[in-house]
């Protein structure tokens, strides 16, 4: 009988010890899933968007392009980022020189914990799955396909510029160049995934601070356009499955889980890619996709004339910004 009294008495422990774990663990898990109170500001994403649209497409070798990089470092400056460049000559799929720069802006640059949040800010040259084939040969003014990135990044530093209380976190806001230089779909030579993210592939390189690390990073593409939801896309599985479920679950936190499906979206060669190969930080894309557009999974307006303003909605830009304000504030 004491043998039987001391085990009943150790299991008694043991269920106390294991329930008080479960509602700390069930504690913690509250917490986490609790949205934070940092509210994303979506008309002012939109109006970051507006102005990056103003100076035209941003084509590489372009004065428009070039106007526009001054803008963004000037506007990371003001909300008081660390902006660094990287200026460097990269050929393009037809072996023309393109002048690139890649524009880091930096919060906490003398953290050694830190995230990286990317997109690119270069636009198309080709409306190229335009269906009027008369406007191929037109330049894409990228409302969605590259200021909607950008104007998410901007909106976010804007906002830890101004919260109530510091991140214990650095940020990297890098902005790639010449991401939309990839073979044409009039070119009989094939498509080759080396033609696309040129700025990404140089930086996956040559990092702008040497051993650059981070915990994980977020591509943002195409995050902007209406009707867009953001399915998990492929490659990120691969190589960052863990952050994609953080993002995910971040999404529905936050209070947009219709928006971000648990559902594959297909692999895509985008700035991510190279990232991952090459610098070994698991970062993950989140980039519109649409199952049901006959014209693009990436949407009706992806490389055509029509990617402008009036395709732009907020509250795709909120969901966006609001996810990623609950992943920096959580951390």
């Amino acid at each position: 009988m004491k043998k039987i009294y001391i085990v009943t008495i150790f299991s008694m422990l043991l269920c106390l010890i294991s329930c008080n774990s479960k509602k700390g663990a069930a504690a913690d898990t509250a917490q986490a899933a609790k949205p934070v109170a940092v509210s994303f500001d979506a008309d002012s994403a939109y109006a970051f968007c507006e102005a990056q649209c103003a100076f035209g497409p941003r084509t590489m070798n372009s004065e428009a392009h070039d106007k526009c990089g001054e803008w963004i470092k000037e506007k990371f400056r003001q909300y008081g980022m660390s902006v660094t460049t990287q200026e460097m000559t990269l050929n393009a799929y037809d072996g023309t020189p393109l002048k690139c720069t890649n524009i880091i802006a930096s919060y906490k640059p003398e953290l050694t914990t830190r995230i990286l949040l990317c997109a690119h800010w270069d636009t198309r040259p080709w409306a190229d799955n335009d269906p009027d084939k008369a406007n191929h040969r037109k330049p894409v003014l990228g409302a969605n396909d590259g200021a909607s990135g950008i104007a998410v990044m901007l909106e976010t530093a804007r906002l830890i510029q101004n919260a109530d209380t510091a991140l214990n976190i650095g940020i990297d806001f890098v902005c790639f160049d010449a991401e939309d230089m990839g073979t044409p779909q009039w070119e009989d030579s094939g498509d080759s995934e080396e033609t696309w993210a040129l700025g990404a592939q140089y930086w996956s390189k040559n990092p702008h601070k040497e051993g650059y690390e981070a915990r994980f990073g977020i591509l943002l593409d195409m995050v902007g356009g209406e009707g867009a939801r953001f399915y998990q896309e492929g490659l990120s599985k691969h190589f960052a499955p863990e952050i994609v479920k953080k993002v995910w679950k971040a999404a529905k936190t936050a209070g947009y889980g219709s928006m971000f499906p648990d559902s594959e979206g297909g692999m895509v060669t985008d700035d991510h890619l190279p990232i991952n190969r090459n610098t070994g930080i698991p970062t993950i894309d989140i980039i519109a996709y649409y199952p049901d557009c006959e014209r693009s999974n990436f949407g009706p307006t992806w490389h055509t004339v029509n990617d402008d303003m009036e395709h732009i909605d907020r509250n795709v830009l909120k969901a966006v910004g609001q996810t990623v304000t609950q992943i920096l504030f959580s951390e």
